[in-house]
């Protein structure tokens, strides 16, 4: 009669090929997996630094002209943000818009004005900061010509926080939301503002010219920690596959010995 843990012996062994089968298949999908993160991180590497240079070269262009009505559709971040533009036009007289910023100057405010085009589109203009307690010098009317970087339209609100036109109390710089707040015609409305330069001369508030450009950048640090991952995957595979090596020649090396002790067992 078989023993008891004979049995259970015997119906374990065709369990632990199938187990290290399943556990070598993860480990492969993990390496495989880790690497292409790796991969994907250094594409999102390269796109960011060209980004970064594409920015740089618009920033120190010469200024052009906005993109006319027809064009404000396909106005993206890809080709048109932070882009020099040279604006002449006429303010309206409309309240300006406070929302809410922190520079490096402080907490304060933007200071945001539509300035209606020779064209007879209307863009909205931050004219600069101010900071917390104190106030806007007299704001210059009538024609200008303002030089300043293209900004896309910032919906909603800041973090955990909503702009509440209602109550005009703006903590992001949501070109619809203050154009239906002031009363401007929305189809004339351009989907972007801009933050006007300062002025050598000027120097009271609001402060132009604090436009900060940076680009968060961490993709070769997460590139190489996916690959270090791919590599401890691959490093666990290689001890596997040892030390399944390594019972398979202990097998073959003691099978007649294991028979002959499993056959001279008392029953």
């Amino acid at each position: 009669m078989t023993p008891p843990a004979a049995r259970a012996d015997a119906q374990r062994t065709p369990r632990r090929p199938v187990l290290r089968l399943l556990f070598a298949g993860g480990i492969a999908l993990a390496f495989v997996g880790f690497t292409c993160l790796g991969i994907w991180q250094l594409q999102r590497l390269a796109w960011k630094r060209d980004l970064v240079e594409r920015v740089d070269a618009r920033i120190h262009a010469e200024p052009s002209v906005p993109p006319s009505r027809s064009e404000w559709a396909g106005i993206d971040a890809a080709d048109h943000e932070y882009r020099r533009l040279r604006l002449a036009g006429t303010w309206l007289d409309v309240a300006p818009t406070r929302t809410q910023a922190v520079t490096a100057l402080g907490a304060g405010w933007w200071w945001m004005s539509p300035l209606q085009l020779d064209d007879g589109g209307i863009v909205l203009v931050n004219r600069g900061f101010v900071p917390t307690g104190e106030t806007a010098d007299d704001l210059s009317a009538g024609h200008v010509e303002i030089t300043g970087l293209l900004r896309l339209t910032e919906p909603g609100g800041g973090f955990l926080r909503s702009n509440a036109p209602a109550e005009d109390r703006w903590h992001s710089r949501d070109v619809q939301a203050i154009a239906a707040a002031r009363g401007l015609p929305a189809d004339r409305v351009a989907p972007y503002f801009v933050d006007a330069g300062r002025e050598p001369a000027t120097q009271g508030w609001p402060r132009g010219g604090m436009t900060v450009v940076s680009f968060r950048d961490h993709h070769l640090q997460y590139a190489l920690t996916w690959f270090g991952m791919a590599l401890l995957s691959a490093i666990a595979g290689m001890l596997l596959f040892v030390s399944e090596r390594r019972l398979r020649q202990h097998r073959r090396q003691s099978p007649a010995g294991s028979d002959h002790a499993a056959r001279s067992a008392p029953r």
